[in-house]
């Protein structure tokens, strides 16, 4: 079988590339469709018009409603086409960006350029869009042919967003080692459907590296509202190296047990991150793996402010049904949990789930 990895075609990071921006999609087309939610379009709007109006370039821009449903990217759809746009941009959040790489796919395939706002997931780099449900629940994957294009990343604006993302992001790019070496371990496929390379597992390695090394410091950073390098590699590890390491090695247990906690409305106010987290937790107690790095997962948890337990994601009274239909959702037919190297089960996941939570509590002192 093949080793293959993947990325998108350019990937540029460093304050102020927002200004830029026609001039990064100019290469790829001459009437760019800018997808951003209200929020997002109130706050980049301007910059954006300014930027195609410098450069002498075609823009039209729409709103995103909130939530990545395939009717939203429905209608999302009719009105780039209406639009004929040859660029499609997304500017702003995970769900954002997937769904502006989900148009330019059903547009014919055009040139996706992506804009993250915040460093919250490693959705940027990817060729895949979750779509979920009217409910805010997962549905499905939709893998794409192609990369991004191009990935423009504005660090001045990531300073200045909320704090919590940029350490969701950090819960997010905690899982990729993790998952990768299972599924190398496994022999598994990735998600393009080759194995991984040995330039994957080190990005996806130096993912874990680089958290462990810089998160502390990068939030303290974001906390001031400023730029320093721990803050740029943190929004690198959360982007670039996690996006890469994740499509090119594979998922596993960690984003399965997160698609089956999000079934569970009173996770609907963690972020993806968050529940990546404590899905990662919930993976090494599952895989049994040593104790001192069980630990030294919780301590990074705890210092930066990522769950360690069922409760830190809104779920305080923990009932013995829901979380076997976490664990029965986190095993559905073709989940990334069989990416594990051993035979795993409801019982096994919902054991790990368990234990995760009274080792979470256990090092909080609580």
């Amino acid at each position: 079988m093949s080793k293959v990895i993947v990325a998108p075609g350019k990937y540029i990071q460093g304050p102020g590339e927002l200004d830029r921006l026609a001039e990064h999609t100019g290469q790829l087309g001459a009437h760019a469709f800018v997808i951003a939610d209200e929020f997002v379009m109130n706050l980049t709007g301007d910059r954006v018009t300014a930027s195609y109006a410098k450069a002498g370039a075609a823009v039209t821009m729409e709103r995103f409603q909130g939530e990545i449903t395939q009717a939203e990217i429905e209608r999302l759809t009719a009105r780039c086409k209406e639009s004929q746009a040859d660029v499609v941009v997304g500017i702003g959040g995970g769900k954002t960006l997937d769904s502006a790489k989900a148009v330019a796919y059903y547009c014919g395939n055009l040139p996706a350029v992506v804009v993250p706002t915040v460093a919250s997931t490693d959705a940027p780099c990817s060729a895949l869009s979750v779509i979920y449900k009217e409910d805010g629940s997962f549905e499905r994957y939709l893998f794409l042919p192609s990369n991004p294009a191009v990935v423009v990343v504005d660090t001045a604006i990531i300073a200045n967003a909320p704090v919590r993302l940029l350490v969701a992001g950090m819960g997010d790019a905690l899982a990729t080692y993790f998952e990768a070496r299972a599924a190398q371990r496994a022999h598994k496929l990735n998600i393009v459907g080759g194995h991984g390379t040995q330039a994957a597992m080190a990005l996806a390695r130096l993912c874990y590296d680089t958290l462990l090394q810089e998160g502390i410091k990068a939030k303290a950073a974001a906390e001031a509202h400023v730029i320093t390098e721990a803050l740029e590699r943190i929004v690198e590890a959360n982007t670039y190296l996690s996006g890469l390491g994740f499509e090119s090695c594979g998922l596993a247990a960690a984003h399965a047990i997160h698609n089956g906690l999000s079934a569970l409305e009173e996770t609907h106010g963690a972020y993806h991150g968050e529940k990546v987290a404590f899905g990662t937790l919930a993976q090494l107690v599952l895989e049994n793996a040593p104790l001192d790095e069980i630990e030294e997962v919780i301590e990074f948890c705890l210092n930066v402010g990522l769950p360690v337990t069922l409760a830190d994601l809104g779920v305080h009274t923990v009932r013995e049904e829901q979380i076997r239909r976490v664990a029965e959702l986190s095993c559905a037919e073709g989940e990334t949990i069989f990416n594990m190297p051993f035979e795993v089960t409801p019982e096994k996941v919902y054991a790990a789930i368990l234990t995760a939570d009274r080792l979470g509590h256990l090092y909080k002192g609580g």
